[in-house]
């Protein structure tokens, strides 16, 4: 296993004007729509390696790695890295932002969007990791972070921990608390397959160019409730319950159509007024009525 950080010395990666340099050199224009802010800050960096919590024996599943700036930290410390890149330009310099690392990096040209074991499945047997990704660690691209990280813990039962960038309105949504404006169907259907462990708050002069919005970076580990297949049968419920957040549970499970008799029985078995609203539920509320419709 190489010395962390042995990977490309050069270009450095955290320079606002390399970067620019850079981007300008392979004919781009950053992307606003698609995320394409690039993290200049190394202090940022160190931390997000730190939270990651790697280990040698992992495989990592990055998304949205650009220029390779947190790619070539990564494979530096772990058994492989695959990263998903949906702009053929930026995967196609990974290999010079991160020569010398090729037996532990395999890229997937693609749209993260639809994040599926298979896209993956070729990749991984590449690099040696053909039982799956153990950690998630990225800046994700803004405008598919929250499905990227649940489709994750979804799909990828070998997923022990992630570490992710987002837009701070997402963090929210992730760490949210029952009955607050950002707890919703998301927060639930996250919080049933992981918890928050840690989160810090990223600032926008970090980024070049500087996005409208700030960030944060959020850490979970697995912490599933139940089986995945139960997971998902819950996770149809949580979408009715919040399906129209000023309406009542009750009401809105009958929109999608459960007996309303059954539905106010449900709820009064969860020792709740049967006009109380999804928000005020736990997540661990839903699979207990799941169980109880």
């Amino acid at each position: 296993m190489p010395e962390a950080g042995s990977f490309g010395e050069e270009p450095n990666l955290t320079s606002p004007a390399v970067v620019r340099s850079l981007v300008e050199s392979l004919g781009l224009s950053p992307k606003r729509s698609r995320g394409q802010n690039f993290l200049v800050s190394r202090a940022v960096l160190e931390r997000i390696v730190a939270r990651a919590e790697l280990s040698e024996d992992d495989v990592v599943l990055e998304v949205g790695p650009g220029l390779g700036v947190l790619t070539r930290e990564l494979v530096s410390r772990v058994r492989a890295v695959v990263a998903v890149e949906l702009e053929p330009a930026f995967a196609e310099v990974l290999g010079s932002t991160c020569a010398g690392a090729e037996d532990r990096l395999a890229v997937v040209l693609g749209d993260a969007a639809h994040l599926d074991p298979s896209m993956l499945a070729s990749a991984l047997r590449e690099v040696g990791g053909a039982e799956g990704p153990t950690k998630l660690v990225a800046n994700l691209p803004y405008s598919v972070a929250a499905t990227v990280l649940l489709r994750a813990f979804e799909r990828f039962g070998s997923l022990e921990r992630a570490t992710v960038m987002v837009q701070r309105e997402v963090a929210d949504r992730i760490s949210a608390r029952p009955s607050t404006k950002d707890y919703g169907a998301y927060t639930v259907k996250l919080a049933l397959r992981a918890r928050v462990v840690n989160r810090f708050e990223v600032g926008r002069e970090h980024f070049w160019p500087q996005p409208h919005v700030d960030s944060a970076v959020v850490s979970l580990e697995r912490d599933a409730q139940a089986s995945e297949e139960e997971l998902a049968r819950v996770s149809t419920l949580v979408d009715a319950a919040f399906a129209q957040r000023r309406k009542t549970l009750a009401n809105n499970l009958v929109a999608a159509g459960i007996e309303r008799d059954l539905a106010e029985a449900a709820i009064i078995g969860l020792g709740l007024d049967p006009r109380v609203r999804a928000e005020a539920l736990a997540p661990a509320d839903f699979l207990e009525l799941g169980k109880r419709l």
